[in-house]
């Protein structure tokens, strides 16, 4: 399949291939049609799919055939940094539509921003602190508006946007096209598709399988002792880069700090950071200055660094889909990599979900050198489960608009939170865990108290060297 397929008019068809597109990516192919024939959107994909191009060929395609010298578009995003990279997309495809783009984020003087959209700029690529306070000073006028993107819609949830989200949604006209795409659907971005959008086309696009060289353990564990169980590992382990998974951004916070404070070089990454701060961290991480990072899901999509040894999931992902793309974060470019979870026996479900996803069984471990009948640690708040969202399948269903309580309230502010991150990336190959360990037999998550033999069953004993010690797991 190629671009010529969506009978794009011919001064698009220029900028796609002075972008050196060639066919359209899973996304594309299945996002642009209904999309160019004015329909709403609810795209489920990942940064990387080519969503920028799925929605910005259709914009440019329709805006291209109207009016010019207002706002007709408007790209909501969570970061500057990606409204920035949405903006040097849509100018490089519409390079020969004559349509003017601009971005409108905080952190930056007002007055360049209020110019150029006084000059009638037709494409707004805005974050949404700064945005609703141009709209409350009445320099960004929303009544013409013909089409509303509203991109990484999880990751704007997570950085405490929903409300602005809703007042941005208010003051757009009903009879508008819309499309919203979130790597992940929570209930609260399920509530605002419903809002948002009518009768949408829903666009699924799944994750890749992790590497091979990847291995994958479970780690049994009371919920209480799980920070201690982290810490544990952590020292019996050789580890170069190692990457935390937590549900919330208070627990990545609290348990960053709990691990400086038993002598790690580690840091966090989640939705409550500054700009600065989450710079600070991605690029510390990716130098070396700090050894481990705790991030949530969300927050931690900037993350590009190909040396992470060991993805350690403190707790269980709230679907395989995202197990999945936490665990693509090691064993990258042929390395080996660890992918270790802890889990309780309230995880059981979710354990069998990945297990179908990735296609195998995965070991059960429990370490001989570790007391898993210790009483709650003093100041500890491991015993309480991090609170999960009813689940609803993505792309079930087909959300209808609904106006009431979209007038969301909240103050408006300007925009925290970063994109990639520099620093140059260092490499420093894992060679296993370390401990004597003996596994419990394969068939459930297990409550980590009580240890067993190894079991022959699904596929017999598999045998490593880890770097201190002799490690034995039923698979």
């Amino acid at each position: 399949m190629t671009f010529d397929c969506f009978s794009l008019r011919p001064s698009i068809r220029e900028g796609i291939a002075a972008a050196g597109f060639t066919s359209p990516t899973p996304i594309q192919e299945q996002a642009m049609p209904p999309a160019l024939e004015g329909r709403d959107i609810l795209g489920l994909a990942q940064t990387g799919t080519g969503k920028t191009a799925a929605f910005a060929l259709p914009l440019l395609e329709r805006l291209a055939a109207g009016p010019r010298g207002h706002l007709r578009a408007l790209i909501v995003a969570p970061t500057r940094e990606l409204a920035e990279q949405i903006n040097d997309e849509i100018i490089s495809l519409g390079r020969k539509t004559g349509l003017r783009s601009i971005t409108v984020y905080g952190g930056v003087g007002k007055s360049p921003q209020i110019n150029k959209l006084r000059r009638g700029a037709e494409i707004v690529v805005a974050c949404p602190g700064r945005l609703l306070d141009l709209m409350n000073d009445r320099h960004a006028n929303l009544s013409r508006l013909e089409i509303l993107v509203l991109d990484e819609a999880d990751r704007m949830f997570d950085m405490g946007f929903l409300p602005d989200i809703r007042r941005i949604l208010s003051q757009a006209p009903p009879k508008r096209q819309t499309m919203l795409f979130s790597a992940t659907m929570p209930t609260d971005i399920r509530k605002l598709a419903d809002e948002a959008l009518n009768s949408p086309k829903v666009v699924k696009i799944g994750l890749a399988m992790p590497a091979e060289t990847v291995s994958h353990s479970l780690y049994p564990v009371p919920g209480h002792l799980k920070t201690s169980l982290l810490k544990h590992v952590l020292g019996i382990t050789r580890t170069g880069s190692v990457l935390v998974f937590t549900r919330t951004k208070h627990r990545a916070k609290r348990l960053a700090q709990q691990l400086e404070r038993a002598g790690h070089k580690a840091t966090s990454l989640q939705g409550n950071l500054s700009q600065n701060r989450r710079q600070e961290a991605l690029s510390g991480f990716k130098a070396g200055r700090y050894d481990i990072m705790v991030a949530t899901d969300i927050a931690a999509r900037g993350i590009d660094v190909s040396s992470v040894t060991h993805v350690i999931n403190l707790d269980v992902p709230d679907t395989a889909d995202a197990y999945t793309h936490r665990i693509g974060r090691t064993g990258r470019a042929a390395r080996t990599g660890d992918a270790l979870t802890f889990v309780t026996p309230e995880d059981t479900s979710d354990v069998r979900d990945i297990e179908r996803a990735i296609g195998e069984k995965i070991a059960r471990v429990v370490l001989d050198d570790f007391d898993y009948n210790a009483p709650k640690p003093i100041g500890s708040n491991d015993n309480h489960r991090p609170p999960r969202p009813p689940r609803a399948k993505a792309g079930a269903g087909r959300p209808g608009r609904s106006r009431r309580g979209s007038n969301g309230g909240g103050s408006s502010r300007s925009n925290g939170g970063n994109g990639n991150g520099g620093g140059s990336s260092r490499s420093n190959e894992s060679s296993g865990g370390g401990g004597q360990r003996r596994s419990q037999p394969s068939g459930g998550s297990g409550g980590g108290q009580r240890r067993s033999q190894p079991s022959s069953a699904g596929g017999g004993q598999r045998r490593s060297q880890p770097s201190s010690g002799r490690r034995r797991a039923s698979r």
